[in-house]
């Protein structure tokens, strides 16, 4: 069970980041039915379709290079989901880990309709969110699941407030991925120039009416008109704010934990972790987004979501005083 999970916990980085890759390279729709390529188990043998849509649109969606980043990233999705299916079956033969296999299976199972609706909703900003969303909490359960199975973990006693900061880091943290989401899926990302005023402003005045409506198609406001370029600014500085929110409560929740030496070297990596996100970020926005960058930030995210959900493991709100 040790290494299925250890398995699954390397193949869900993978597939998180090159779903990311696969998006933020336009390939999203290079196979635009699901779960095959037109109909076909691979781009191989779809090449004369897709060769035909090629031609009649060279600059659009489909070509073969797009098909084969978007099924690779479907055949490792799914061989993860055959790990969780294997996963379950050990936990139910060892009766370990029953309800947080369940779990873990049904997390997939909802990701692979998330993906499926990804393609046949035409990369909906409100689906592709959802489906970064559950990508990153599947890794952060994983990562919790493979912590538990190691040898049992220290657990250090630290008061009810620093515990409860704690607990609200990767509640935060996923909320700032999910405006992260938001931000790539409604090509956001450079709407504020320079850093860290936006466009030369510290408070930009964008539109917030419109901007956060979920149930609307790519690139139209709430009512069918298309988005306009002061929704995309309010949209990106948003996800600046949030960023400064979670940057303000690691570095308080760090403080308060460093007169514990056992959990220095975590909170190191913490530390590193968001220093590193920061720095892909700002990256971002001052390079205008090249590809590996905003790979790697998205890679970023979810590596804090996982260092942040450990240190929580880490913690007991023991009721004795700390001294």
């Amino acid at each position: 069970m040790r290494r299925v999970l250890w398995l699954a916990l390397l193949l869900v980085c993978i597939v998180v980041p090159l779903g990311a890759y696969v998006r933020l390279s336009d390939a999203g729709l290079g196979c635009p039915d699901w779960p095959g390529c037109y109909g076909r188990l691979s781009p191989l043998h779809a090449a004369p379709l897709i060769q035909e849509q090629h031609a009649a649109n060279p600059d659009g969606p489909v070509s073969m290079a797009k098909a084969w980043k978007e099924m690779s990233h479907r055949y490792l999705a799914a061989s993860l989901g055959l790990l969780l299916l294997a996963l379950n079956v050990l936990a139910w033969r060892q009766r370990r880990l029953r309800g947080w296999a369940a779990l873990l299976l049904l997390l997939v199972c909802v990701q692979g309709a998330l993906g499926m609706w990804t393609v046949t909703l035409l990369l909906k900003p409100a689906i592709v969110s959802a489906h970064l969303l559950g990508g990153m909490t599947l890794a952060a359960l994983l990562a919790a699941c493979c912590w538990w199975q190691r040898r049992l973990p220290q657990r250090h006693a630290v008061g009810a407030a620093s515990f409860a900061l704690a607990l609200l880091l990767p509640l935060l943290l996923l909320l700032q991925i999910a405006l992260g989401g938001w931000v790539s899926s409604n090509y956001a990302a450079l709407a504020c120039q320079g850093f860290p005023a936006c466009n030369g402003e510290w408070w930009p005045a964008g539109q917030w009416r419109g901007a956060f409506h979920l149930l609307r198609e790519l690139g139209e406001g709430p009512d069918g008109t298309p988005l306009l370029s002061s929704h995309l600014l309010t949209i990106h500085w948003v996800h600046r704010l949030g960023a400064a929110l979670v940057s303000l409560l690691l570095l308080w929740l760090v403080l308060r934990l460093w007169r514990q030496p056992p959990l220095r070297p975590l909170l190191c990596l913490l530390l590193g972790s968001w220093l590193l996100q920061l720095a892909l970020g700002v990256g971002n926005v001052l390079l205008q987004l090249p590809l590996p960058l905003a790979v790697a930030h998205n890679a970023g995210a979810m590596l804090l979501l996982i260092v942040a959900t450990l240190l929580l493991l880490s913690l007991d709100p023991a009721p004795r005083r700390i001294r």
